[in-house]
């Protein structure tokens, strides 16, 4: 147990450990030039924990390693839970049916298509294809983070799919307001909004969008975040249908002994009763902000210690494979996305 009288010490160090270097990836985020490319601390954490796996990991003494995976397991959940803080029901109202569309049908079709590609096209495993999948189809590094505990995947195979988000989300990034300058997209400002909500991988991502077009209205931009965070809080119930799905494969293939064992993440369930809470509009608004920057500290902690546990020489074997899914994914979101809003709009 991490917090035995034998282990607590060498737990507590752990976590603070992994606390210092979460605080050190917090200060980055805030460098101007870092924000304006909406690199969130999480990713700035991983970065810095896989840097420092593979450099000087062998330096940290055993007794801390209890720390470090309650920082990227027990903590992960907690921050989690508290992350319903960032979203209400009113908000995902505002957009209307065609807004909840737009996220239902892009996230399940791409959470499909990447598990599919990344396990029958490019021959990677099922835990990070399906890691790489959550990624692109819910809310990036935060749905991996949510996602890998679940499946009980390796931290390696986590770390792989948080890159793919970066990637791939960097790109959107820049290549959608370019598109859209260039008059591309034959889309509204609300139109417009809800396609970057539904098709660009994290939040900051999203905000980014809107904020690197000239004149972009308010519509704009509210119908983007709006819609992200639609998806966001989707990804409770895909992770609770990915939890039974998980249940009844383990029994088809016979790998689980005296019947099934549902797999239900609590967290999930937890996550959207925090956020039906936070829509009754109880707790201020300033406590509301300090939660939620508490709450980004801790995931930044989950994320650093995720990056800590991946050693390059796990990679192995994956070559190009993740790169070629999130590619297929990538275009599917950009192309597919444009004419799946286009329809529902039309229709709804």
């Amino acid at each position: 147990m991490p917090f035995s009288a034998r282990n607590r010490k060498g737990t507590l160090s752990g976590v603070v450990f992994v606390a210092i270097f979460a605080a050190a990836a917090t200060m980055i985020s805030e460098i101007n030039f870092i924000k304006s490319l909406g690199i969130s601390p999480l990713v700035i954490g991983i970065v810095i924990g896989i840097f420092y796996a593979n450099t000087l990991h062998n330096r940290t003494p055993k007794e801390w390693s209890g720390g470090i995976t309650f920082s990227a397991k027990k903590i992960l959940r907690f921050a989690i839970v508290f992350y319903g803080f960032r979203i209400t029901f009113q908000q995902i109202g505002e957009v209307g049916l065609e807004g909840f569309m737009v996220s239902l049908i892009m996230l399940a079709t791409t959470f499909f298509l990447g598990t599919w590609a990344g396990q029958k096209l490019f021959k990677m495993d099922r835990d990070t294809s399906m890691l790489t999948a959550s990624g692109a189809s819910v809310c990036g590094a935060a749905a991996v983070l949510a996602t890998e505990p679940v499946l009980k995947a390796e931290e390696h195979k986590a770390a792989i799919a948080v890159s793919m988000v970066v990637l791939f989300g960097t790109i959107s990034m820049f290549l959608y307001p370019l598109l859209y300058n260039m008059g591309v997209f034959d889309m509204s400002a609300k139109e417009f909004g809800i396609y970057v909500g539904g098709t660009i991988h994290e939040v900051a991502q999203v905000v980014a969008v809107p904020a690197s077009i000239p004149n972009a209205s308010e519509e704009m931009a509210n119908a983007a975040i709006i819609v992200k965070m639609t998806r966001v809080i989707m990804i409770a119930p895909m992770l609770i249908i990915l939890g039974i799905y998980l249940s009844f494969s383990s029994r088809k293939s016979g790998t689980s002994a005296g019947g099934v064992k549902l797999v239900i993440p609590w967290f999930a369930v937890y996550f959207i009763g925090m956020a039906g809470f936070n829509s009754l509009g109880i707790v201020p608004q300033n406590i509301v902000d300090v939660i939620n920057e508490i709450d980004t500290f801790l995931l930044t902690m989950a994320m650093t210690a995720l990056g800590i546990g991946t050693v390059f020489s796990k990679f192995k074997g994956l070559g190009l494979a993740p790169i070629y899914t999130s590619g297929v994914m990538f275009a599917w979101l950009l192309v597919g996305g444009y004419f799946i809003t286009k329809w529902v709009v039309a229709v709804f």
